[in-house]
């Protein structure tokens, strides 16, 4: 078992998007660096995540970051997503207010 990138994303501005999905009969374990956001632009913008458990759909508790200004040219680490676990089906949303934002997921799968 190696961590790995689970999942990239440059979501299209103002529309959630599945990050990640966790494969049936699977674990997973988010690395050091959890949910990493780039602003690709010299323009400020924001973002949000949330953890979708067994796919069923967005509600206020699931999120992990909300409206979360983000800087132009900077990177961040989602707060609170390194050492999260998931279980299979579970899913990592991301959406951007802007269309200039990148997002990596990096962990542990086990099975």
């Amino acid at each position: 078992m190696a961590y790995k990138v689970l999942g990239q994303s440059n979501p299209s501005a103002a529309s959630s998007t599945t990050l990640y999905t966790v494969p049936g009969s699977t674990q997973t374990i988010l690395s050091a660096g959890g949910v990493t956001v780039c602003n690709r632009s010299a323009t400020p913008t924001s973002f949000r995540v949330n953890v979708d458990p067994g796919g069923g759909g967005d509600s206020n508790e699931q999120y992990y970051a909300f409206d979360c200004p983000i800087g132009g040219n900077q990177t961040l680490v989602c707060p609170g997503t390194p050492g999260l676990s998931l279980g299979a089906a579970d899913l990592i949303r991301v959406y951007a207010t802007l269309a200039t934002l990148s997002f990596n997921c990096t962990g542990l799968e086990i099975t």
